[in-house]
């Protein structure tokens, strides 16, 4: 199954290409112009596969850069997370492997291994790599955020909860932050702080289906059927993957008393 590639989880390193490729290398001052315009073409059409889609297409445009530039973190970290749209776990994990080798002070790398790790359900390793990129970035929204799945993931929700509040401490619009703390919120039995907060997402983003859909479970457990029937209706519009029940616990990985709650809609709405 192909993993769903979304700002939820990974980050591309769309800084490539710059002078500082090769910076701290022995192979710095053999870069020459011509080679770092080759790149910038290379670099070009691999971003283009990216947006058609085209994965397949975009791993081979990284490796001819690795080719080019072997000694460039960025290129091997960015053909991880292309190899990890396609669900290609171990290569990715190689991939950043190689990218923290070469420069072990840079996040990103850390960040998206952890990512590949989730996909794993290997939440030690993914939390410490989370671990790592705060070491590196205290303030860094996405890893706790990440952090913040991978302990849910263990089932430790109340700290999950802590690392999502951090991660909307840091950065206030990070809408999946807050929506992730609101449906952990949920699941340890805080629904009325649940709803709540959810209530202001819909407000603040009434295009974002990931609130919208957990508003409407959220509601229908309350006995308030039109209200959240009136709130699926933007859903169905919006994101069909929200009737995948499926996709719902092990993509977007709500947590079980949510995924019960919009699953019971889904059933009785039918």
């Amino acid at each position: 199954m192909r993993i769903l590639v979304s700002l939820f989880f990974l980050i591309f390193l769309l800084s490539f290409p710059a002078p500082s490729w090769a910076q701290g290398t022995d192979a710095s001052s053999q870069i020459t112009e011509q080679q770092l315009q080759r790149g910038d073409q290379i670099a070009e059409k691999a971003f283009e596969a990216l947006k058609e889609g085209d994965f397949a297409k975009s791993e081979n445009y990284w490796g001819e850069l690795i080719e080019l530039f072997p000694q460039n973190p960025a290129v091997w970290s960015n053909r991880g997370n292309v190899r990890l749209s396609q669900n290609k776990i171990q290569d990715a994990i190689a991939d950043y492997n190689k990218a923290i080798a070469i420069a072990p002070k840079q996040p990103d790398p850390y960040l998206n291994r952890g990512i590949a790790y989730e996909v794993q359900q290997d939440w030690e390793s993914a939390i410490a790599d989370y671990d790592k990129v705060l070491e590196l970035d205290p303030e860094d929204a996405m890893a706790y955020n990440n952090r913040g799945n991978a302990k849910a993931g263990k089932g430790n929700y109340e700290e999950a909860i802590r690392d999502y509040e951090k991660a909307a401490s840091l950065e206030p619009d990070f809408a999946i932050a807050r929506s992730n703390a609101a449906l952990n919120h949920y699941q340890v039995g805080d629904e009325k702080q649940a709803l709540d907060e959810t209530r202001k997402l819909v407000r603040k983003y009434p295009n974002f289906p990931d609130v919208r859909a957990a508003l409407t479970a959220m509601l229908w457990a309350q006995g308030k059927q039109g209200e959240a029937e009136s709130n699926w209706v933007s859903v169905k519009e919006s994101d069909s993957r929200y009737r995948d029940i499926e996709w719902l616990e092990k993509v977007r990985r709500w947590p079980p008393q949510m995924v019960e709650a919009l699953d019971n809609f889904l059933q009785l709405n039918q």
